[in-house]
């Protein structure tokens, strides 16, 4: 199956990875506020200056099959391992750092807001991997054991509607 890039444009093979553009509080600020208040790359993104937050990435294994199925998240960050990381953006020497998941998945319920996380930096311009701190609740459960190729579809597919 084939899909083409929201973000590149370009048409390609096999499953895409989700990601979300902004952390849910970003979206707190009114738009016209935004640009005064807010301080974000497409990796990290500051409000102001109270709340921090870095971009990474759930890798969620497929059963029966050697890829994953990324999700590109938002986790919070104490002002000094988000600093930290701004300090040593391109390193895997720093971390893990502590951070709740700081999107709304709305394919999983109940809400995923504030699920325990702990970013591990890769260096060479890769985003952190995020870990989920064990937990009963579904993301986790598909973190740690894995889903079904038709499963991450149809995720992919509950996203790409809007839902």
């Amino acid at each position: 199956m084939t899909y083409r890039c929201a973000t590149c444009g370009q048409t390609h093979d096999g499953l895409p990875d989700l990601g979300y553009r902004w952390p849910d509080p970003y979206f707190d600020v009114p738009e016209a506020e935004r640009s005064l208040r807010i301080k974000a790359t497409p990796d990290t993104c500051s409000i102001d200056d109270r709340d921090f937050f870095i971009r990474g990435v759930i890798m969620i294994p497929l059963r029966d099959r050697s890829d994953v199925f990324g999700l590109g998240v938002w986790v919070s960050q104490k002002r000094e391992n988000f600093q930290a990381y701004m300090d040593n953006f391109d390193t895997d020497e720093i971390g893990p750092f502590f951070g709740w998941l700081s999107n709304r998945i709305p394919f999983y319920l109940p809400d995923t807001w504030a699920l325990k996380t702990r970013a591990h930096f890769q260096g060479s311009k890769q985003r952190p991997l995020i870990e989920l701190e064990p937990s009963d609740h579904p993301l986790y459960l598909d973190y740690s054991e894995g889903i079904t190729l038709e499963r991450a579809w149809s995720i992919a597919h509950f996203k790409a509607s809007g839902a």
